[in-house]
């Protein structure tokens, strides 16, 4: 009799220690939902990850002060929570897009969901060392229950990372591990059932048809949701939603124009994409003695890439891009395929998908031009892509007079950074100018070309004598280039605040913080 007893006390000790593995796993993952979430609508992905884990850490060590509050009943009180946090993490992302679309302060609700998501889950696990202090003693309980959880975290963080992103999505992941919880509420349902009394049984019962039925209907209705709540987001008809394991990538139709958004910041429109573009390829490709070998980094639309297969004597062209989706979506979707002219089927091209920095520093290619065409340095990941470091790397693999340019945002919404970006070019010693255009759909848009065999003098003289006469350009002229050197006194655009702009660095990154302190409310 007492054996069996005993074997029964392991089992349902072990039904409460899996348990709570299950919402370690739904727990860590909730937490990078949200973290993800903050990434996308905030920026500044390791400002908003710090911050979101920071509440819900917090939130945890606050829920488990609040336990010793909770006096019997404590498996019911533990079931009644499970159903909370199923439907609260079920219902997270599709709330925040929901939100977004009518309140500016979508920051507020992230970090409120953290801090409620992490407030339950710091009452759970001393709840379950409690309720398994009757089966293991409590040498072995705190060890075993602690365990549980934090193996569950690991797999959790497994799960999103190579699960939940990039095949389910922000869509479906939060409802599986709503699933989840829900499946730890009726498993110690059934299994503890005789320690509820049969009135308050009956009471969990509603619950939990209550709960499954509106997770069941999240499930069906998610997707149009979350779809009316990103479209509320831009002006125009969302025609195409991808969540990537790297980004959002949005393209949107207004009559017969497209945008194309990456995290909602514009990449290009249909409409202008030559004021862009042109001016990003034809000055140095046309400058350059001889454009063999290209090297483009970013330009996951195909859109420099059309542009540099312009030039005859270009032999091979090498291009740089982080996200696969983005690169395989330029060779599938009809609408990129029909602005980038199917460039990336072009037998001269070759693309890496890996980080740009991590390529620069391993490759031993060499190259007449660089073109640099990465998102804008919002963040400190892609600050690193602006330093001083990287330029000189950039500088190693340039053939003698080689040349390179990267967009460097606007000169007039975010002057600082624009300074930063030529004070950090030049000091990995190119001779440095900019350039700037008034794209229709971007506002003013800048530019910094760098020379590897000219001074800024020099670079900025033969820039201004370029013709295009024998390219097929839609729009950039020799006038255009005189116009585009020209900018009258460039302090005018970063010497509000008389503070001096410091180069940017690894060590000391400046970048993304001038981007961040720029007046885009103005944009």
């Amino acid at each position: 009799m007492n054996a069996n007893l005993n074997q029964d006390q392991r089992r349902k000790s072990l039904i409460l220690k899996i348990s709570l593995f299950a919402t370690g796993l739904s727990g860590i993952v909730a937490e990078y939902i949200l973290s993800t979430l903050a990434s996308y609508f905030l920026g500044d992905s390791i400002l908003q990850w710090t911050l979101v884990l920071s509440f819900m850490l917090f939130s945890m060590g606050l829920g488990s002060r609040l336990t010793p509050f909770l006096k019997g009943d404590l498996l019911e009180k533990f079931i009644i929570i499970e159903f909370i946090l199923s439907v609260l993490v079920s219902f997270s992302a599709m709330f925040v897009y929901i939100i977004s679309a009518y309140a500016s302060h979508t920051d507020l609700v992230i970090y409120g969901l953290s801090i409620a998501i992490g407030l339950l889950i710091g009452i759970e696990i001393p709840m379950v060392t409690r309720l398994n202090e009757d089966y293991e003693e409590l040498r072995l309980n705190i060890a075993s229950v602690m365990s549980y959880d934090y193996f569950g975290s690991l797999l959790g963080g497994l799960f999103f990372a190579f699960v939940g992103l990039p095949i389910l999505g922000l869509t479906y992941t939060p409802f599986v591990l709503g699933f989840i919880n829900f499946s730890v509420a009726m498993v110690l349902f059934v299994q503890f059932r005789g320690l509820v009394p049969l009135p308050r049984r009956k009471r969990l019962l509603g619950y939990s048809v209550l709960v499954f039925i509106m997770l069941t209907a999240g499930i069906i209705f998610s997707e149009p949701l979350i779809l009316f709540g990103e479209q509320q987001r831009y002006a125009d008809q969302v025609i195409y939603v991808e969540e990537s394991k790297y980004q959002k990538i949005v393209i949107t139709q207004w009559k017969n124009d497209y945008w194309l958004f990456i995290n909602g910041s514009q990449q290009f429109s249909t409409r202008d994409e030559e004021l862009y573009h042109e001016p990003l390829v034809h000055p140095l490709m046309t400058l350059s003695p001889n454009p063999r070998n290209i090297l483009v980094m970013g330009g996951g639309d195909g859109l420099a890439v059309r542009e540099i297969l312009k030039y005859s004597e270009v032999e091979d062209i090498t291009l740089v891009d982080l996200d696969p989706a983005m690169t395989q979506l330029s060779k599938t979707h009809p609408v990129l395929l029909a602005a980038n002219d199917s460039s990336f089927y072009h037998p001269k091209l070759t693309i890496y998908n890996q980080d740009a920095y991590k390529f620069m520093t391993d490759t031993r290619q060499y190259f007449d031009v660089i073109i640099i065409d990465l998102p804008d340095p919002k963040s400190v990941e892609l600050n690193r892509l602006y330093t001083k470091e990287f330029y000189t790397l950039c500088h190693k693999q340039l053939r003698p007079h080689g040349l390179i340019i990267t967009q460097s945002g606007s000169p007039y919404y975010s002057g600082q950074s624009f300074e930063c970006i030529r004070l950090s070019m030049q000091a990995a010693d190119f001779g440095v100018t900019q350039i700037h255009n008034q794209v229709l759909t971007l506002g003013e848009w800048g530019w910094t070309v760098g020379s590897k065999g000219m001074d800024e003098q020099k670079l900025k003289a033969s820039l201004r004598k370029l013709s295009f006469k024998n390219i097929p350009t839609r729009w950039i002229t020799q006038d255009a280039m005189l116009m585009m050197t020209s900018f009258g006194k460039k302090s005018y655009f970063y010497d509000k605040n008389k503070q001096p702009v410091e180069i940017n660095t690894i060590h000391n990154p400046v970048l993304y913080k001038y981007y961040l302190n720029g007046g885009w409310d103005l944009y």
